[in-house]
């Protein structure tokens, strides 16, 4: 099913890349299959990851825990770190180290799920508040410049519906006793597929047009600075 939150997603890291100069040296840390290289073309591209998960990834520039990054101070003019910060279990040593390897007034966009179910496991550690985004960014040396919404309220209602759609049990009579359960097993039945349709409907509302009056979404993104000092 079509995930609005990749089309949103592409669209921030897309609008970050508009902001890095031409010739700029770019981490992408935690880049995994690198899915937003294409993105930086116009930028010197290094990358970062354990590749310690069961999944496809591109060659790392360097393999490494994202505390602990082999370069020099001050390498990168920006960082790009995307839905990798619930993974880590020392989420702000490695943002200390991001800021690190950063230059002095140099960017980098970060994004991570606030409502998500795990994944990856067993590398799936947290969910992310904005506020918890203020207090990790301020006490690792950055300046938030923004911090919004990845998707919509429509994007988070669809995955709540995918999510219905995949994993509601058709047998309430055997969790559920008496007559509800019985009762209830044919209406959940049915309900399946409605939450699907409605599912596919709400990722594509939310791809063409961002809902953020009220709700929440699933995912913050975060464009922070390093200091200049």
């Amino acid at each position: 099913m079509r995930n609005s939150s990749r089309t949103w997603l592409r669209r921030a890291n897309a609008a970050f890349a508009t902001t890095v100069p031409s010739g700029s040296r770019v981490l992408d840390a935690g880049a995994g299959n690198q899915p937003y290289r294409d993105l930086f073309a116009h930028c010197d591209y290094e990358s970062a990851d354990f590749e310690l998960i069961d999944k496809p990834y591109a060659r790392s520039t360097y393999v490494c825990s994202l505390d602990a990054i082999p370069v020099e101070d001050g390498r990168f003019d920006a960082v790009i770190c995307n839905q990798v910060m619930e993974h880590l279990p020392r989420p702000a040593a490695a943002l200390r180290e991001l800021n690190r390897v950063l230059k002095p007034g140099g960017t980098m966009i970060c994004t991570a799920p606030l409502f998500y179910e795990e994944h990856e496991r067993p590398y799936d550690f947290y969910r992310y508040t904005q506020f918890g985004w203020r207090f990790m960014m301020e006490e690792a040396g950055f300046e938030i410049l923004a911090i919004d919404w990845m998707e919509g309220y429509f994007g988070t209602v669809a995955y709540q519906l995918e999510t219905a759609a995949k994993y509601l049990p058709t047998g309430t009579h055997r969790t559920v006793p008496g007559m509800l359960g019985w009762s209830a097993a044919p209406v959940v039945l049915l309900s399946k597929p409605l939450f699907a349709v409605l599912a596919r409907l709400f990722y594509t509302l939310d791809e063409q047009g961002k809902y953020t009056q009220s709700g929440f979404p699933k995912n913050y993104v975060v464009i922070a600075r390093k200091g200049a000092c």
